[in-house]
């Protein structure tokens, strides 16, 4: 093919490289992709209004998350097992954000462990995605390996008690690669990571069964509070109630997200939730979009509505599958080309005149 022009071509090419149940556990959402579709569409939507005759030579894209700056206002979010879309993994990933000096989320189930992330990309701007688990030893001990390496915060994913049924990986019996591993908990042997074959429908879904807490409750964010000093945002909150509920635990933030569409189907896509939670928040704490960005047109649109910032998931694997390091770049790359020129063009100088 020739060279990618846009996250779609990126999207073509990974779906031809990559073998069928990998294609199918990165791309497929929950029960009949409702969401999954709607997470991309409900972006269009909504139109611009842009101002004309405004001066736009110079603009700064500039914003920040949790306090740290960053150049421009797309991060990367945290996906599963980055290593069956290219031997080089969560490496390639990080270093590709810390070339271009945004945030990057390592997901808890990596195929890099986070002490191989820091070396790998010391300078960047890291934090941990965190499940809390039935063993909260397991939990402690990872929150603070994390915080010890000089990660910044903590995304606690709020929305998966359970797995969502995701009919693609039933029928494929997904499971990790036999040569990969999940490398955070390598030390701590697990046994519950070893009896997870994929045999009798998803794998993915028997380990998550077996090691995540579906008791967790709002208290539990406070017991989070007493083992670290890290910052912490909430992952998966798509309804005002609760983002109003988020406020009141004193989190930093609030990350508008559906799982990329891979838990309740049927639930809004996140730039539909995303202004109904900036107003129940009344800028008591930051408000971060994931889900469906698609290009710069997309970020603009999330902006606009309230976000600091957005977290793309899909299309950075696709980069990666594509080409590795370079591929996340230049897919990093072409979203900041296109939001520059969007907010230009919308008549902007920088994202708070949005």
């Amino acid at each position: 093919m020739s060279a990618p022009v846009s996250v779609k071509d990126y999207e073509n090419s990974a779906r031809e490289k990559l073998p069928k149940s990998v294609w199918d556990y990165y791309s497929s959402g929950a029960n009949n992709e409702q969401t999954l579709s709607d997470n991309c569409n409900a972006f269009s939507r909504y139109r611009l209004r842009p101002h004309v005759l405004n001066d736009v030579s110079k603009v700064n894209l500039g914003s920040s998350v949790l306090g740290t700056p960053i150049d421009f206002p797309v991060c990367i979010a945290s996906t599963a097992m980055n290593k069956m879309a290219h031997p080089t993994g969560e490496i390639a990933v990080v270093k590709a954000a810390e070339s271009m000096k945004i945030g990057y989320m390592q997901s808890t189930w990596a195929t890099t462990s986070v002490e191989d992330i820091t070396a790998a990309a010391p300078g960047a701007i890291r934090w941990l995605q965190l499940y809390i688990y039935k063993n909260r030893e397991v939990t402690k001990q990872l929150v603070q390996r994390a915080e010890r390496l000089g990660y910044q915060g903590i995304f606690l994913t709020v929305d998966t008690p359970i797995l969502g049924k995701r009919y693609k990986d039933v029928k494929n019996n997904f499971s990790l690669p036999s040569h990969l591993s999940l490398e955070n908990f390598k030390a701590l042997d697990l046994k519950e990571l070893h009896t997870v074959d994929g045999e009798n429908g998803s794998g993915l879904a028997q380990m998550v069964a077996a090691l995540i807490d579906p008791s967790l409750q709002w208290s539990d964010i406070a017991w989070l509070k007493t083992i670290t000093s890290m910052p912490i945002v909430l992952k998966g909150i798509i309804t005002g109630e609760m983002a109003k509920r988020a406020v009141k635990e004193n989190v930093a933030g609030i990350l508008v997200s559906n799982h990329g569409a891979r838990q309740l189907d049927g639930v809004p896509a996140t730039i539909d939730a995303l202004r109904e939670i900036v107003q129940a928040v009344d800028g008591k704490c930051e408000v971060y979009l994931d889900g469906g960005v698609r290009n710069g047109t997309d970020v603009i649109k999330a902006i606009a509505f309230g976000a600091k910032a957005v977290f793309i998931g899909r299309p950075v694997l696709w980069g990666l599958a594509h080409n590795g390091q370079e591929g996340v770049r230049h897919v990093l790359k072409m979203l900041r080309e296109e939001f520059k020129t969007a907010l230009q063009l919308m008549g902007c100088t920088s994202i708070e005149e949005l």
